[in-house]
């Protein structure tokens, strides 16, 4: 029987990264099979996870995939588990501002869904018996939330863990763990946040490894195992074939799809790579950082997000390549790419010659865009139907000018408290966009891109 529980905060910068991989790890460690899971859009700390657990760490967003489909997913995931590990979004209440109610896309939304009690890290720098206060309101701001219990973080000594675990237990929440304080676990961190587990390397198995130890010296392993509860029945379980459902598979051969990996290109969902499988292609990773070629007999190519800002020299140098792209975009063939792949496709990015494909250049900007965004499709392409309407993600410190292809952008959305503007580019077969969007919410769009690679390939 699968059990789980929420890892949740009462602010970012809590540490809950570092309980919830921490946990993972320790767990693991000892024997447990451990499924990790990240509420929201986060492509960083499922990286960890999976480090952590030798699992894939998926996420669980409903703004971005319907909350109907939040429990499928979730035991696809959790299947063959012990216990499931949920890592949450910021604060626990926090989610996506102006939906107003519960269904907001947040940590206590998700743990609504799937019946699962929350563990509440708190930063306990500067605390003292307040935060039984600040527990009191956790606990009762929104019925229906359940608190099974507490880690203290960045406790400062042993008479302030006391001091705490009395507060804790006024208002009748039981302490699983009491971590002090300290700087050794401090992970690298950039524009976009922390430095990603492809990108860190050794370094990242020797973050997680300290997490572990962390979490195993401080935290009740089998009282967070007890608090955790039984996973609830689904009602059905998400795979790639039935999310198919009725939507037509193209007859033919399998065509290649090329899916960019690698330190430069990390951003993306697991559920994209099984319904491309499901959908009757060939799926092939490759870093564009280190591949002199692309895989053999590619037909259709997928550049997710990630960080090609960090590694614009090296993209440039891979001068093989970039030729191999620019042909393959020359010749019509499906190409989706999503921020950072729509970054290596233009003409160059912060003076470094990427593939230009696109007559746009991309540049750093000081100013993040991050949030969700409700956007229409401007342009049919090899994912979309004109008019179609989606929910994405933007998340970027980066620009490209210009930021649409004239007379044929990919999206329009309203940027908050601006008037809906055109963005992204859809050329020849090419979909390239800063939104991000999660295959499991539109599985029709995998099948389209996988049809015209099939289409493709018959036609050569």
């Amino acid at each position: 029987m699968t059990r789980v529980i929420v890892i949740a905060a009462a602010a970012s910068g809590s540490g809950k990264t570092t309980v919830a991989t921490g946990l993972m790890a320790a767990l693991c460690r000892r024997g447990t099979r451990v499924a990790p899971f990240k509420v929201g859009p986060d492509y960083i700390d499922p990286g960890y996870h999976s480090l952590a657990t030798g699992r894939p760490g998926r996420n669980l967003d409903p703004v971005l995939v319907g909350e109907h489909r939040v429990a499928p997913l979730f035991a696809h995931g959790a299947e063959g588990a012990d216990v499931a590990v949920v890592e949450g979004v910021m604060g626990l209440f926090d989610g996506r501002i102006g939906t107003g109610g519960d269904n907001d896309g947040s940590t206590a939304h998700v743990a609504g869904l799937l019946g699962a009690p929350v563990l509440l890290v708190v930063d306990a720098r500067g605390q003292s018996r307040s935060i039984a206060a600040l527990l009191h309101g956790f606990a009762t701001y929104r019925p229906g939330t359940r608190l099974a219990g507490v880690v203290l973080n960045q406790v400062g000594s042993p008479r302030h863990e006391e001091v705490l675990r009395d507060a804790c237990e006024e208002v009748g929440l039981p302490v699983f763990g009491a971590l002090p304080r300290q700087d050794a676990l401090a992970v690298p961190s950039r524009h976009l946040g922390l430095v990603t587990a492809a990108e860190h390397g050794g370094a990242a198995t020797a973050a997680v490894e300290a997490m572990a130890e962390l979490a195993a010296t401080h935290i009740d392993l089998d009282g967070v195992v007890a608090a955790a509860a039984p996973v609830r029945p689904p009602g059905e379980r998400w795979d790639a074939v039935s999310a198919l459902g009725n939507v037509p598979i193209e007859a033919g051969p399998r065509p290649v799809v090329a899916v960019a990996g690698g330190s430069a290109f990390t951003f993306g969902y697991a559920e994209h790579a099984e319904l491309l499988a499901a959908a009757g292609a060939e799926v092939v990773v490759f870093d564009p950082v280190r591949d002199p070629h692309l895989p053999e007999g590619t037909t259709g190519l997928v550049l997710p997000g990630g960080f090609p800002e960090e590694h614009g020299a090296a993209l440039a140098a891979n001068e093989s390549l970039r030729a191999e792209v620019a042909a393959l975009a020359a010749t019509g063939a499906p190409i989706h790419a999503e921020c950072g792949g729509l970054l290596y496709l233009t003409a160059e990015l912060d003076g470094h010659p990427m593939c230009g494909v696109l007559p746009a250049a991309g540049a750093m900007n000081p100013r993040l865009k991050l949030g969700y965004r409700d956007a229409v499709a401007l342009t049919s392409s090899a994912l979309f139907t004109e008019g179609q309407r989606v929910t994405g993600h933007e998340f970027h410190r980066t620009t490209v000018l210009p930021p649409a292809a004239a007379g044929a952008p990919a999206w329009k959305w309203a940027q908050p408290g601006a008037v809906p503007a055109a963005e992204g580019f859809v050329v020849g077969g090419v979909h390239a966009s800063y939104l991000h969007t999660h295959p499991a919410g539109q599985p029709e769009t995998v099948a389209r891109f996988v049809a015209r690679c099939t289409r493709s390939l018959v036609g050569r």
